[in-house]
């Protein structure tokens, strides 16, 4: 499907299925317009399924070759550190920012709905993140167990051991660099088979949340809700910027270019959702195939910088509301944990809501907290996923930089090719 065609499709898609959704919370009975909700509900999760079937192989196979491209281990070195560098740089960006606009304008203490009381359970659980439970989450015990849980950053990892040993070996791993890479490109061919069912997939979930929560919910969390989205614009802003600095003023062709990955991960509350077009932008947009094959399954795991400002906006709001003060020095150790807690995070939704359940209980705030969230969560959840989406591009296009290899992409006959 042309690219165009697609946004358009997905944007008269998300305005269809919030007045279809609201239309059925104004009109039908509570019980009508939650077994319509259900019902639509099963379209964003069948089109979730399509893409978790197609992520293992595709990150897999993009990311051996990718390294196995690089030739020594001297080169992935260099490479992985300029980009564990920016990762971490961004994701400090991301905390900070988060922390300085909640405080600044510190919207739990202008909540007006009543607190849960301190008892109450959320459901989120919060016992795997703990450091073993970190260590567990990230080494795989079997690549085969990682591929089948979709457990993205265990993958990342045996294909790290993998492409690593594929360009030690030279030459004798020649016949399987060429099927990997003949894996890929079949990976993102059905990529754009799933993608056909986008639209409809924005259309069952902005449905079903407006029809279950109504857009009154907006309204009660509108302050709360208005200056998370500010808080994601400035990071935007900060982020094009810093990318500019490196790219020059390109940057503003790649977040045209990405702008369909963005939207779905938007609409569908799912970073992961975006990763194949993503990958296929980038590489549109003159960023290296080897370089873009690890620098971005990569940064799936280490840099979700809307993830990281949430959560540490989202804790500050918990503690505002329940007029709980934490000091300096707690914030900058909340700070700390957050960086390790939330990478490997799937970009999948209510992933950060767990980060902040597992956060709470190290500063003593009420786990019923999180219940002031829940009802929000997708609304938040689908601007923090752009953002990953964002943040992502553009650390691989400054990467891509670094390395002297970021191309122009030329387009021609309504396609994009890489310039040689």
């Amino acid at each position: 499907m042309n690219s165009k065609r697609l946004t358009v499709l997905i944007v008269a898609s998300l305005v269809l299925g919030v007045a279809l959704g609201y239309v059925f919370h104004v009109l039908a009975s509570r019980a009508a317009a939650t077994q319509f909700a259900d019902v639509m509900d099963l379209l964003p999760f069948a089109f979730l399924r399509l893409i978790k079937m197609i992520i293992a192989p595709l990150v897999f196979s993009t990311l051996v070759v990718g390294v196995a491209k690089m030739g020594d281990i001297a080169t992935v070195g260099r490479i992985g550190g300029k980009a564990f560098g920016w990762f971490i740089f961004a994701s400090l960006i991301s905390l900070v920012l988060g922390l300085v606009l909640v405080q600044l304008f510190e919207p739990g203490k202008a909540l007006s709905l009543p607190l849960p009381e301190a008892g109450s359970v959320s459901g989120m659980g919060a016992s795997s993140m703990t450091l073993r439970g970190f260590v567990e989450h990230t080494l795989p015990s079997s690549v085969f167990d990682a591929m089948a849980h979709n457990e993205i950053l265990q993958i990342v990892i045996f294909a790290l051991f993998f492409g690593t040993a594929m360009a030690t070996l030279g030459e004798r791993s020649r016949v399987v660099l060429e099927a990997l890479d003949a894996v890929s490109h079949v990976m993102l061919k059905v990529t754009g088979y799933v993608m056909v069912f986008a639209p409809v997939a924005v259309l069952g979930a902005l449905a079903s949340t407006v029809a279950k929560e109504g857009l009154g919910v907006i309204g009660a969390y509108g302050l709360f809700i208005g200056e998370f989205y500010l808080g994601l614009a400035l990071l935007w802003l900060i982020l094009i910027a810093l990318g500019a600095l490196v790219v020059g003023r390109r940057i503003f062709r790649l977040v045209r270019r990405i702008r369909e990955p963005m939207l779905l991960a938007f609409s569908t509350a799912s970073s992961e959702a975006a990763y194949p077009g993503t990958l296929e932008e980038l590489e549109r947009f003159g960023c290296s195939n080897r370089v873009a094959s690890f620098v971005l399954p990569v940064g799936y795991s280490f840099n979700l910088d809307g993830s990281m400002m949430y959560c540490a906006f989202a804790l500050m709001f918990i503690a505002q509301a329940y007029g709980i003060d934490l000091s300096f020095g707690q914030q900058v150790m909340m700070l700390a944990i957050l960086m390790l807690t939330s990478k490997g995070m799937a970009g999948v939704p209510r992933a950060s809501l767990v980060v902040v359940a597992a956060t709470l209980t190290q500063f003593n705030l009420p786990e019923a907290g999180l219940l002031l969230l829940l009802g929000v969560d997708h609304f938040l959840d689908m601007g923090r996923s752009a953002t990953n989406v964002v943040g992502n591009s553009i650390a691989t296009a400054i990467v891509s930089q670094w390395e002297g290899e970021l191309s122009a992409g030329v387009e021609t006959a309504g396609r994009v090719e890489i310039a040689a």
